[in-house]
């Protein structure tokens, strides 16, 4: 596939905009099995302890972390559906992104900022303030203009990369589920 253009991009974004603001659906969930592995599920249970279960997020570790640990602030990753369909293109493609639940709903910092809480099909997850930023390997995946989309201003400030969050309360998540702000 073509990398997506700006152009294609700045044509797209009052649909990208177009998400709803409080109450939504789980489009697809994804496990990371091992790096650079996708496994697309029709169910999921989402865990306190080890986030996805099945998702190699807690053995993976993290570089935000001083012993590099596992970041319990960088858990669970959530992408807009409607930015991963524009910018991969066929849903077979949106899990290359590397995040575990694809959503219609508004990810923006003003709509969801870090401490809110959302019903994720029979779970409950907080959004974390560590940013969701595209790094190198999005970049190769998807181009320098997506990239660049996703990490312009307007980009962080709808979270276009996507945001990261903790589960608060276990349960299970398939796609079709609700996902709804709390509060």
């Amino acid at each position: 596939m073509e990398p997506v253009t700006t152009a294609a991009l700045e044509a797209a974004f009052a649909r990208l905009l177009a998400s709803p603001r409080n109450a939504g659906v789980i489009e697809l969930v994804v496990a990371r099995p091992a790096r650079g592995e996708r496994a697309v599920l029709d169910e999921a249970v989402l865990d306190p302890e080890v986030g996805l279960v099945g998702d190699c997020w807690l053995a993976r570790g993290s570089r935000h972390t001083p012993d590099g640990a596992a970041s319990p602030c960088m858990q669970l990753t959530l992408m807009n559906a409607r930015v991963a369909e524009v910018v991969a293109g066929s849903r077979d493609r949106w899990p290359l992104a590397g995040d575990q639940l694809y959503v219609d709903l508004e990810l923006g910092g003003e709509n969801l900022p870090a401490g809110t809480h959302l019903a994720v099909g029979t779970a409950l997850v907080e959004i974390t303030e560590q940013p969701h930023t595209g790094c190198a390997k999005f970049a190769d995946r998807f181009g320098l203009d997506v990239a660049r989309f996703v990490n312009s201003p307007v980009g962080r400030a709808h979270n276009f990369r996507g945001i990261n969050a903790r589960v608060v309360e276990g349960g299970i998540v398939r796609p079709g589920d609700p996902i709804a702000k709390l509060g």
